[in-house]
């Protein structure tokens, strides 16, 4: 992993060098859930930082130039899912495109691609809270001295579905898929939904692999834009994120 992040990170220093102050540079990192996705994107905006502050090393106590945005804050609340017409599939299906809130995402897409300005103040996203097992509004701030927004989610390259993901993907400067193999990303899941609490056992956490994360694994395959960047994901523990870290459908990316 450590040679694809050093290649993506010196592509988008260059880039960022050529985007008018005004603009962000706005990069989406998908793939099938097991992926390692969030990984490489969590990865790619640390090393980002640690650029900016060795290039200009008066600004190291300044705000970071990159901003790491993960789309697990967009689920739906477990209220919404409820109140859904078959809202015993629809909590089942949790990760699932249609339970996550694309109109919303795309709002904070617009709002951060608006022209940065003296004026222009502190974005904020959504988190999620592992206890609650819903979102947190307004808890990850994107100040504007933060140039550079890596987004990471399931389905930020999707052209199928709503429409939002859409318009939302094409307002990004670089798309980016993070590929797996079919089984690793399986074996993946099983190991985190036992890790997590998700499921009881492995029998339990391969049945929720194999109808609800690999289901969603093929929409997002087959309904998938072209990109810029394919990036093969390898079963190493370089390719593994702790699984707090992550939200309710995944651990490990």
């Amino acid at each position: 992993m450590e040679d694809q992040v050093n290649r993506l990170v010196a592509k988008m220093w260059a880039k960022f060098q050529e985007t008018p102050a005004s603009q962000r540079l706005m990069i989406a990192v998908s793939g099938i859930p097991g992926s390692g996705k969030t990984t490489l994107a969590a990865k790619v905006a640390s090393r980002l930082n640690d650029l900016h502050h060795e290039k200009l090393p008066g600004l190291a106590s300044c705000s970071a130039v990159a901003a790491f945005v993960p789309m697990d804050g967009y689920h739906l609340t477990r209220a919404q899912l409820s109140a859904m017409p078959d809202p015993h599939t629809a909590h089942a299906r949790r990760g699932a495109a249609f339970t996550f809130d694309a109109p919303a995402f795309l709002e904070l897409v617009k709002k951060l691609r608006e022209p940065l300005c003296p004026e222009s103040g502190t974005i904020y996203a959504p988190s999620f809270d592992h206890a609650t097992k819903d979102p947190v509004a307004d808890d990850i701030p994107i100040a504007a001295t933060a140039r550079i927004v890596v987004f990471e989610g399931n389905y930020l390259s999707l052209g199928t579905g709503a429409p939002e993901w859409r318009e939302a993907a094409e307002a990004m400067d670089e798309l980016w898929f993070v590929d797996v193999a079919h089984d690793v990303a399986r074996q993946r899941l099983i190991k985190r939904h036992v890790a997590s609490g998700i499921a009881s056992d492995e029998t339990e956490a391969a049945r929720r692999a194999d109808e609800n994360d690999l289901v969603n694994g093929k929409e997002i395959i087959e309904g998938r834009l072209e990109v810029q960047e394919v990036i093969d994901s390898k079963e190493d523990s370089s390719w593994r994120a702790p699984a707090q870290d992550l939200g309710p459908d995944k651990r490990d990316g």
